[in-house]
Parts: C-alpha cells; sequence; structure tokens
C-alpha cells in the first residue's frame, strides 16, 4: 500500500503562492485610464470550481490507485486559465481606453489597421516595446501559470494539502452558490466570472451570423428640401467631436477660444447658427456607425447591422439630394483604398486620398491636413460659374487618436493647395508633436482649436457663399479622455445666412450661435436628427422667426 508523504513547511508556502498567483490572474482590475492593472481581495469562482474538481479527481485517484493527474492536464489547464486571463484583461481594460466593453468579433477585424495606423504614428522605440510586452506576456504570464498549476498538482498528491484544498475550493463555491439565497452579500467578494465575457463574445458571434436579424423598415422622412435648394450643402462630421469639448472645463478652456472665433466668423460674414447636442450611437470609435445612421435614418449601433444595411436597398440623405438636383459627392480623404460598401449611399462621386492629390508633408498616418481637403473641395466641386448644387459628405481626420501631429493653419487658402503649403518652420514644429498616450487630453482640445480655427477661416475666405454647413461629432473621444461614465453626446452646428433654416431648428429645440451649455440635454438621438435637419430643409417645416426665405439673418 502507497503511504503518502507528509508536506514540509516550504511546500506548503509554494501552494500558497501558487494559490496567490492563480486567483490574481483572472481577478485584477484596471488602473484607469491606462493599460496597467492593479490587485484586488476578490475570489475568482471559475477558479475556485476548478480547484474543487481537480482536488476532488486527485482524492478518487489516490482511492483508487488511479493515475494522478500529469503534465498534460496542466499543459490543458494552463492554456484555459491563460485564455480566461486574456478574456479578463480585455473586459476590464477596454472600457478605461475604448469607453465601452470590448467585442472580439467585430474588434478583431479592425486590429490589421489600427496596427498599421499605429507603425505610422508611433516612434519605433514604442512598436518594439509594444511587441516585446506582448511576447513577454505571453511568456511570463503562461509560464506563471505554468508553474502554479505544477505546484497545485504536486501539492494534490499529499493527502492534507489536498483535503484543505478541496475543503476550502467547497466552501468558496457553497458560499457563491447559497450566498444570495440567505441573503448574504457573499459574491461581493468574488469578481466577475470571466466565462460570462467569452458567453457575450459567442452571443456576439450568433448575433452576426443569425439569419433572423432584421432592421426596421422606415423610409427617410418626407422632405422637399426646398429651403436648400441652390444652396452648397456640406455635411462635416467632425471626427471625435464630443461634448466633452463644452463638459470639461480644462479642454473647453483650449476650445473656447477658437470656438469665440467661429462665431465672430459666423457673424462677420452675415450668417447664423443653430446649435444642439444629439445623442451618438457609439462612443470612443467607429465612426461609420454614426454616419450610417445620419444618411440612412435607421439606428445602427452594431457592426453588424451596419454590414446588413449595406446589404439593402434604402433611401439616404446622398440620394434623396441627387434627386433634388444636387450633386452628391463624398469627400473622404482617410479613404486609402477602394469602397465598394460606399455605392450603398448613391453618391455621384467618391474624392479618396489618391483624388485629393495632395503633395505637402505628410501628417501622420491620415497624412492631409482637413483645411487642405476643404480647400481642395473649392478646386473641385464649388467652382464657379453655372453648375449644380453640391451636397457633400465629408468625415474629417486630423482630430483622430492620437490626435497629433496638428497641421499648422495656412491663413492663404489658395497657397495651401500646392507642394509647399506651410513655411518650413511651421512644418517642423508640428511634426516634432509627439503622441503623450498617457495624457491625450491636451492633444484633444488642441486639435479642435486647430479645427475652428481652419472653419472660421474657410467662412471668412467665402463671405457670400451660399452654403449651408453642418458641423457635427460622429462620436465622444475614447475613455481615456473623457473619463469614466462619459455621457454619449456630441454637437451639431448648423450655419448658414437662410433665416428659414434656422428659424426651423431653433423651434426644434436648437439654441442660437455656437455656445452650448455644459451638459445641456441632448435633443435626441442621432437618427432623430436627420429628421430634425430633413424638417428644417422642407418648405412647410417651421415658420421663419426671423428673416424669410433666403435672405440673410443680419
Amino acid at each position: 500500500m502507497h503511504v503518502e508523504s507528509r508536506p514540509t513547511l516550504r511546500q506548503w508556502l509554494l501552494l500558497a503562492v501558487a494559490l496567490f498567483l492563480l486567483n490574481a490572474s483572472v481577478t485584477f482590475q484596471n488602473v484607469w485610464p491606462t493599460p496597467l492593472i492593479t490587485m484586488r481581495p476578490e475570489v475568482s469562482i471559475e477558479l475556485a470550481v476548478l480547484l474543487l474538481l481537480v482536488a476532488l479527481y486527485a482524492e478518487i485517484a489516490a482511492r483508487l490507485a488511479w493515475r494522478p493527474l500529469g503534465r498534460g492536464t496542466t499543459i490543458v489547464l494552463t492554456i484555459l486559465l491563460f485564455m480566461l486571463a486574456v478574456g479578463r484583461y480585455a473586459d476590464v481594460t477596454a472600457p478605461a481606453l475604448y469607453g465601452r466593453p470590448v467585442n472580439l468579433y467585430w474588434d478583431a477585424q479592425h486590429l490589421p489597421k489600427v496596427a498599421a495606423m499605429l507603425a505610422k504614428v508611433a516612434h519605433p522605440w514604442m512598436i518594439g516595446a509594444v511587441v516585446l510586452g506582448v511576447v513577454a506576456f505571453v511568456v511570463v504570464i503562461g509560464g506563471l501559470l505554468h508553474w502554479s498549476l505544477a505546484r497545485v498538482s504536486q501539492a494534490l498528491r499529499a493527502q492534507a494539502p489536498r483535503r484543505t484544498l478541496g475543503a476550502l475550493a467547497f466552501l468558496f463555491v457553497a458560499a457563491y452558490l447559497l450566498g444570495p439565497a440567505f441573503e448574504w452579500p457573499t459574491r461581493d467578494y468574488f469578481s466577475l466570472p470571466v466565462a460570462a465575457t467569452y458567453k457575450q463574445q459567442l452571443e456576439f458571434v450568433a448575433e452576426a451570423y443569425g439569419a433572423n436579424r432584421e432592421l426596421p423598415v422606415e423610409p427617410l422622412p418626407a422632405s422637399d428640401l426646398e429651403r436648400v435648394a441652390g444652396a452648397d450643402v456640406l455635411l462635416m462630421f467632425l471626427e471625435s467631436y464630443g461634448a466633452l469639448t463644452y463638459d470639461s472645463p480644462e479642454v473647453s478652456a483650449i476650445v473656447a477660444p477658437e470656438r469665440a472665433e467661429l462665431a465672430a466668423a459666423i457673424d462677420a460674414t452675415g450668417r447664423a447658427a443653430a446649435s444642439a447636442f444629439v445623442e451618438s450611437p457609439t462612443f470612443g470609435g467607429s465612426s461609420w456607425l454614426a454616419h450610417s445612421t445620419l444618411m440612412s435614418g435607421v439606428d445602427i449601433r452594431e457592426p453588424g447591422d451596419y454590414d446588413l444595411l449595406l446589404t439593402q436597398k434604402r433611401e439616404t440623405l446622398p440620394a434623396l439630394f441627387a434627386a433634388s438636383g444636387h450633386r452628391s459627392i463624398g469627400l473622404m480623404p482617410g479613404m486609402k483604398n477602394p469602397w465598394p460598401e460606399g455605392a450603398f449611399y448613391g453618391f455621384d462621386a467618391m474624392l479618396g486620398e489618391q483624388d485629393l492629390d495632395y503633395r505637402g508633408p505628410d501628417f501622420g498616418w491620415w497624412r492631409i491636413p482637413d483645411q487642405y481637403s476643404l480647400a481642395k473641395l473649392d478646386e473641385l466641386a464649388f467652382t464657379e460659374g453655372k453648375r449644380a448644387p453640391a451636397f457633400v459628405f465629408f468625415p474629417t481626420i486630423n482630430t483622430h487618436i492620437p490626435f497629433r501631429p496638428i497641421p499648422p493653419y495656412q491663413p492663404d487658402w489658395r497657397r495651401v493647395l500646392t507642394k509647399h503649403p506651410f513655411d518650413d518652420a511651421d512644418t517642423a514644429a508640428s511634426l516634432a508633436q509627439g503622441a503623450d498616450w498617457m495624457n491625450l487630453g491636451v492633444p484633444y482640445a488642441e486639435s479642435f482649436a486647430y479645427t475652428l480655427r481652419y472653419l472660421s477661416g474657410y467662412l471668412r475666405a467665402h463671405p457670400h457663399a451660399d452654403i449651408v454647413l453642418v458641423l457635427l461629432g460622429d462620436h465622444q473621444p475614447a475613455a481615456g479622455v473623457t473619463g469614466p461614465d462619459a455621457r454619449w453626446d456630441v454637437p451639431v452646428h448648423v450655419i448658414t445666412s437662410r433665416g428659414d433654416i434656422i428659424a426651423a431648428l431653433l423651434d426644434a429645440g436648437f439654441v442660437s450661435g455656437v455656445e452650448l451649455a455644459p451638459h445641456q440635454r441632448a435633443v435626441g438621438s442621432m437618427r432623430d436628427l436627420t429628421g430634425l435637419l430633413l424638417r428644417a430643409f422642407d418648405a412647410a417645416g417651421a415658420t421663419p422667426a426671423y428673416g424669410s426665405g433666403r435672405d440673410s439673418v443680419r
């Protein structure tokens, strides 16, 4: 008969260290708003169940002379716990950095493009550090998990630690399962199960491939677009333009002077503005969900719904404007590759990076200054003489994370189209700006100061242009900029000299000018905004509060 040896004090201590490491690997929390982690005094229910099962098997194996847990089982359990650790990291880190839970199925499809962008804008040492960090994570975490499980496996061969470990695991599992029935707060001491994260991801996959997913069949609100007849309509989605630019005193302090300059430019050129907040369908990224929601009038909040939308024949704003006599144009400087899906929107023309023919210095991954794209639009679409009015959809790129380098502003709008758009000193100063990944608030604010500055300059350079300018945020910046629990609202400004449009928007809850009160209530969702704009553009949308027709509001 085999006699089990008694464990030494050293073996008990090694077992305690192993259990601590195993539990810590699936119970850590995020140090907001960084990719770092910290430990919390919590227990993993998954680890408790796993230890209960292996202790039970080891006890039966000792009684029946079965083969004890071997190296192969240890490797399998190491892989299992490593996957739980990865899932835990994604679960606690994504909300801090991105502002929403991770969706491994959809987000993973964009990882190659994100990696390419970071490789372009990040310093080589930073890229190397990331690669080494990933390798170190796999080696160190995997090695520690394997070592810990090997210590547990070895301890289970002795009766005392086997039964002690089994009893403790049983108590934890019982407390987790029975606590709620007796209204005991036992679950307060447990971390959220990581398995729930993977369950959620599997549900995402099932939804993505679900045959019964449907989108609401709703036409766009009726509008004759009479109030924008003959005018160029420029819809600019300002990347990451969120309510934070008003709500945060630190960000607002940097943005406010240029917003005041925009207000002055609006007044000086005989125009007026109406502004509001609307709720975006996305947060911290996935701009296309906001774009498609506004332009289709369908609430698109999931990538799967977006993919489904593009397979359908729907009314869209570009097609509606094209039917009214406007030339519908997609001005997309961030479009580096062919975009066949864009045919869904019904544009008459698409102007991507290659079509814009930018030959100046590159500013980060996105290369092209938004000011250049706006100036090029004049040359390509807003030409003098007899032509059809244009409807232009322009998603900007310079306020995309990491928000630097920020291009210089060029007051000479003709020079910005040349091969040497900026003075050498200004270019050098701009390109010397490095991304500060641990402090993105100031770069974010400065990127919008630049944006509002070139918009003011554009209005002053076109004082008599009959244009309806819609400035709209696609989403708030990532949570690393906004802080926790930020709202999903974004500003919208409509700038025009057509008083009837401004009056209709004011009747709909907008406020006059470009200033909004911090934390002011949104007038609706992004989908609601589609209807608000179309009704404001309709001849019967509202009775003008001042001015008439297309008269100047001054």
